[in-house]
C-alpha cells in the first residue's frame, strides 16, 4: 500500500534550501537536540567506524562527532544541498525516503530533527535499519506530538470565531508510543522511544513564525 502524501517533499526541500544561508541564526533547537543525542551516544561503550548523520544541515553535529566514538568515516546527508555546501567532509544530498546506502554498510546512524516530514516513516526507518550492520545503532530525534500545540489551538479558535471551519495549518506529529511501534515494525532490535520536552516561549506569534521559517520548517 502506498504511503499517503501528507508532505510535499519538493516544498520541504525548497524551504530548507531557502533557510540554508541563515540557518546558523535559527539553529538553537537543532543544536539542543544534537547535544542531547551526543549525551546518549557517550553512554554507549563501543566504537562506530562508519557513521551517518541523516539531516546534517550545515554540519555542526558532524564537527562534534569528528575524532570521537571511534569514527573513521563520517557521511553527512541532507535533503538540501544548500545546507551541505556549508559543511566539510563527505556529503551527499539525499531524500530520507530514498537513502543511497548499501545494506549493512554503517555502524551508526544519527538523525536530529530529520524524519518528521517524511511521508513513509516506517519505510524510512526500514531503510535505515537495512543500512546498519546487524549490531549497528540508530539514534534519532524528531518533533513529537504536542509540538506547536498552542499555535494549532490559536488557529482553530480564530477559524471558529470566523465560522470558516478548521484547516490543518500545523503538520501532524508522531506520538512516542507510535514511534516505539514503528521502530519495532521496521525491524530494530531492542527499540526504545521516549519523549523529552523542550519549551520555547515567544512574546508574539510573528517571532515564532520567523523562527520556523529560519529553521526551514
Amino acid at each position: 500500500m502506498t504511503a499517503p502524501e501528507i508532505f510535499d517533499r519538493r516544498l520541504v526541500r525548497v524551504r530548507r534550501e531557502r533557510a540554508a544561508a541563515g540557518f546558523a541564526d535559527y539553529s538553537f533547537l537543532y543544536d539542543e537536540v544534537s547535544a542531547r543525542l551526543l549525551e546518549r551516544l557517550a553512554l554507549i561503550n563501543r566504537q562506530f567506524p562508519r557513521a551517518l548523520v541523516l539531516g546534517a544541515r550545515t554540519g555542526s553535529l558532524a564537527q562534534q562527532l569528528h575524532g570521537r566514538f571511534g569514527i573513521e568515516t563520517l557521511v553527512q546527508a541532507d535533503l538540501a544541498s544548500g545546507m551541505l555546501d556549508q559543511a566539510d567532509g563527505l556529503r551527499v544530498a539525499a531524500d530520507e525516503e530514498w537513502l543511497p546506502f548499501a545494506d549493512a554498510s554503517l555502524d551508526l546512524a544519527i538523525s536530529p530533527l530529520s524524519l518528521h516530514t517524511v511521508n513513509d516513516l516506517p519505510g524510512a526507518l526500514a531503510q535505515i535499519r537495512r543500512a546498519l550492520k546487524p549490531d549497528g545503532l540508530f539514534l534519532g530525534a524528531m518533533f513529537g506530538l504536542g509540538t506547536l500545540a498552542p499555535l494549532r489551538d490559536a488557529f482553530l479558535a480564530a477559524e471558529a470565531a470566523l465560522g470558516a471551519g478548521a484547516s490543518p495549518h500545523i503538520a501532524p506529529f508522531t506520538d512516542v508510543r507510535d514511534a516505539g511501534s514503528l521502530l519495532q515494525r521496521a525491524g530494530f532490535a531492542l527499540p526504545v522511544a521516549d519523549a523529552e520536552p523542550v519549551t520555547v516561549t515567544y512574546q508574539n506569534p510573528m517571532r515564532l513564525l520567523a523562527d520556523l521559517r529560519g529553521m526551514g520548517e
